[in-house]
C-alpha cells in the first residue's frame, strides 16, 4: 500500500473485506467436496480407478476455486490516509476510487443482526460532487472505520477538533 500513497501523505488505516465474506464464498466448494467423499464412500458400483479420478478432480477444482475467491478478497481493500479513502479492487482488471478527505459530507454505517455479532457491516460515504454515495461492503469494525474518516477529514479541513468551552454559570 504504501506504493500508492502521495508525497507527503501518511497511511492510518487500511482494510480488506470481513473474513466472514471469504468464509461464506468458500461453502459451496467445501459443500460439494464433502458430498464427493460421501459418494465416493458409499456408493459401491463405481469402479476404485473412476471414484479415484472423479475426487481429485472435484478436490482441484475445489483449490482452484478456494485461490480466486482468496485472490479476490486480498485484492479488494478499503484504504484511509491524511488526505483521502481509497477503493480498490480487482484481480486480472484492476478499479480504483478515490474520495478527497474534505470532499466528505456524511458517512453511515448499517450493520445486520450477523454483522453485529461478527463485527462487520455497511459504509456509505457521502462525498460532494457529481458521484453520489459510495458504499463499502462488508467492512470490518464499520463505526471505526467511519469515526476515522470523519476524524481525518476534520484534520484535512482545519478544524481544531475541540469545541469551544461552555460559559460557566455566575
Amino acid at each position: 500500500m504504501a506504493d500508492k500513497l502521495l508525497l507527503g501523505e501518511s497511511l492510518v488505516r487500511s482494510a480488506h473485506r470481513h473474513w466472514l465474506l471469504l468464509v461464506k464464498e468458500l461453502l459451496f466448494p467445501a459443500a460439494v467436496l464433502v458430498l464427493v467423499l460421501v459418494v465416493d464412500a458409499t456408493v459401491a458400483g463405481l469402479a476404485r480407478d473412476v471414484k479415484v479420478v472423479l475426487t481429485l478432480g472435484v478436490l482441484a477444482l475445489a483449490g482452484l476455486w478456494a485461490i480466486v475467491v482468496w485472490w479476490q478478497w486480498a485484492s479488494a481493500s478499503f484504504t484511509i490516509t491524511d488526505q483521502r479513502v481509497l477503493l480498490t479492487a480487482g484481480v486480472i482488471s484492476r478499479s480504483s476510487k478515490v474520495i478527497a478527505l474534505d470532499r466528505v459530507q456524511d458517512v453511515t454505517t448499517r450493520q445486520t443482526i450477523l454483522g453485529r455479532a461478527f463485527n462487520y457491516g455497511t459504509v456509505e460515504i457521502d462525498a460532494a460532487g457529481a458521484g453520489g454515495a459510495e458504499i463499502l461492503d462488508h467492512v470490518p469494525s464499520p463505526s471505526d472505520f467511519r469515526d476515522e474518516v470523519f476524524v481525518q477529514a476534520e484534520r484535512r479541513r482545519g478544524a481544531s477538533g475541540s469545541a469551544a468551552p461552555l460559559a460557566q454559570p455566575t
